[in-house]
């Protein structure tokens, strides 16, 4: 339950829709549910504005939809899934649906969004902010689509500026890129090898930048680990670090700038 649910289930109280005692009935639903693999947080939306996302990797197919299912029924409008398997999509698609209207799955970033049953795919909320996501090569796309899809699930408008990377710097300085760039509410460079362009796109931005590092490279960048430390150490003002490949920590943290 949202803050947006608990202001219409008390509007609804006031305009004499529904009774007192069923309100409070409704608000004393259990916070969460003991499903013995899972607990899932009924409250999360209330607490912290968003709902319960649910991580897929190492987590069965079966598992993944029924805690989907059951956030739903809940009232969760949609829930967003991330490194969901195409197994585990396949397995979703074939269930008889209870609480969810449809599911959407990236293949590439390996989001899955289950829709429930008043949640159309595009929403009635109009999209908020810019976020603009750059990333230094191709191979550093499917990082940067869980993140986009991650903020646009939030509600945020995000804008993609794809292999912009210091190999060849005259493409971020190209005057679109550079538009976007300079217009930016919160900026996500997501890089490989040896991450500099977070550090490039720290120095001419004036919003925050986050920056994630990618396992993308050969030997040297030891699995994403050279460049994380390079964006750790650098020297650019307004540059904060996420995880290796963390794409949805990033996305969620700039929706969270974005928003506020």
């Amino acid at each position: 339950m949202e803050e947006i649910e608990i202001k219409e289930l008390l509007s609804s109280v006031k305009d004499g829709n529904i009774s007192v005692d069923e309100a409070v009935l409704k608000l004393k639903e259990a916070p969460f549910e003991d499903m013995s693999f899972a607990r899932p947080d009924f409250h999360r939306g209330l607490r912290q504005g968003r709902g319960e996302v649910i991580y897929g990797q190492g987590k069965t197919p079966s598992q993944i939809f029924e805690i989907s299912e059951k956030l739903l029924f809940h009232g969760q409008k949609k829930v967003l899934i991330t490194r969901m398997s195409p197994e585990a999509k396949d397995y979703y698609e074939a269930q008889p649906f209870e609480s969810t209207d449809h599911l959407f799955y990236h293949e590439m970033s390996g989001i899955g969004i289950a829709y429930g049953r008043d949640e159309g795919e595009n929403g009635s909320d109009e999209l908020k902010g810019k976020i603009v996501i750059v990333t230094g090569g191709t191979s550093d796309i499917p990082v940067a689509e869980e993140a986009a899809l991650t903020a646009e699930f939030l509600g945020n408008k995000v804008v993609r500026l794809y292999d912009v990377g210091v190999a060849g710097i005259h493409r971020l300085f190209n005057k679109p890129v550079m538009d976007e760039i300079m217009t930016a509410q919160v900026i996500i460079a997501i890089a490989g090898m040896e991450g500099a362009l977070a550090s490039v796109v720290g120095g001419l931005a004036d919003c925050p930048v986050i920056a994630v590092p990618t396992s993308v490279g050969y030997g040297a960048s030891f699995g994403g680990l050279s460049a994380l430390l390079s964006m750790l150490n650098s020297c650019a003002s307004g540059v904060s670090v996420v995880n290796i490949d963390n794409g949805f920590g990033a996305g969620y943290l700039a929706g969270m700038i974005n928003r506020g």
